[in-house]
């Protein structure tokens, strides 16, 4: 396999897993639809950054470092879990408030910065993405890489993954979602909260079942 094939094949296999549903999605579509559109791209821009850092971490022998710290990545493991069950928390306080409207203008840079910060904060709560970028690399990656593969793998996973949010974003701050989330807020509040802490949950389960092992 050529090195371009195999940046198409590495690209294809994230976008396939950045499509699954996940806490990602879960964060950046209730962004859009609760918040504003600029939100929702700002979470977007979030997201794709935690996936490059990955993307890089994973170059840089993370996946190794991991498997070899077990304690390391357990401890990674419940603190990312418990992340994300602290948001479900959030999410599920807030259910019965009703939806704020958007002011007129432009969102003020700090508001969309925090949108930004706990998109990324999402992304890179669990560690297990990063041993999953690790595994599409050792599976795809050409032996040896071309430096030039090796240079624009980062940026082409922040334009991928950032596209995909992006388009999430775009669809769930279109007035349909949002005014059906309008009229549903408790309840799908509720269940995006029952989700990100399920995830939570199973994360933190599998990380104290490993070391009871």
């Amino acid at each position: 396999m050529s090195a371009a094939a195999s940046l198409f094949a590495i690209l294809g296999a994230l976008l396939i897993g950045a499509m699954s549903p996940g806490p990602s999605f879960v964060l950046v579509s209730r962004t859009a639809v609760t918040r504003s559109r600029a939100h929702g791209l700002a979470a977007a821009a979030g997201m794709g950054l935690g996936a490059a850092m990955f993307a890089l971490l994973a170059l840089a022998g993370l996946v190794t470092l991991l498997r070899e710290a077990p304690t390391l990545h357990l401890a990674l493991k419940i603190g990312g879990g418990l992340y994300l069950m602290y948001i479900a928390w959030r999410i599920w306080r807030g259910a019965a408030e009703p939806l704020a409207g958007e002011a007129d203008g432009l969102p003020a840079a700090g508001a969309l910065r925090r949108s930004f910060c706990l998109a990324f904060i999402t992304q890179v709560s669990n560690p297990k993405a990063a041993v999953v970028y690790g595994s599409v690399f050792a599976a795809l990656l050409p032996t040896p890489a071309p430096a030039w593969l090796l240079a624009v793998l980062a940026p082409a996973v922040f334009i991928l993954e950032t596209g995909w949010y992006v388009l999430v974003a775009l669809a769930f701050s279109a007035p349909g979602p949002r005014a059906l989330y309008a009229g549903w807020k408790a309840w799908i509040d509720r269940a995006a909260a029952a989700v990100m802490g399920a995830l939570g949950l199973r994360l933190v389960y599998e990380a104290l079942s490993a070391k009871a092992v």
